[in-house]
């Protein structure tokens, strides 16, 4: 199995790097658009349900598959011999982040829902400060995959 991800690790890190970009645009433009729904719709409005669909598209056509995508080529990455080196701090750092970030995908699901059962009781501003999460854990995942300073 190694032989053969060693071969492909290219390929392998090129597709992880496409499915990171896509799930990332998803993640930072989510919260976005919760803003907006937040702040300028009225519920039960053709607004609403017009936000609903766009959110749950970019969720479920989007996002969903980025993320997946994104664990599976890079859970092949680390398989691949050689790549990670596990008694370093930075590899620990990143996988921690890396959760960090799959959890808040998984947050923005939840509240997706909430939109849709018209709970929501987030305010545009508290959307704003949740949507820095994944810039600063994106800085750090950078951070230690390329300069791997532990």
């Amino acid at each position: 199995m190694g032989d053969i991800l060693a071969s492909a690790y290219p390929w392998v890190k090129s597709l992880h790097v496409i499915s990171v970009i896509a799930w990332m645009a998803g993640i930072f433009y989510l919260p976005r658009l919760f803003v907006r729904h937040t702040e300028s719709v009225k519920q039960g409005s053709e607004a609403d349900i017009l936000f609903q669909d766009m959110e749950l598209k970019l969720l479920k056509l989007i996002m969903n598959p980025a993320m997946i995508s994104t664990w599976i080529f890079g859970l092949c990455l680390v398989m691949t011999p050689g790549i990670v080196d596990w008694t370093s701090g930075w590899s620990w750092i990143k996988a921690g982040s890396v959760i960090a970030m799959t959890w808040f995908h998984h947050w923005l699901g939840l509240r997706r829902k909430e939109f849709v059962a018209g709970t929501n009781t987030r305010t545009g501003r508290q959307y704003r400060m949740m949507n820095e999460l994944p810039t600063l854990l994106m800085i750090i995942i950078v951070i230690m995959i390329i300069a791997k300073p532990f």
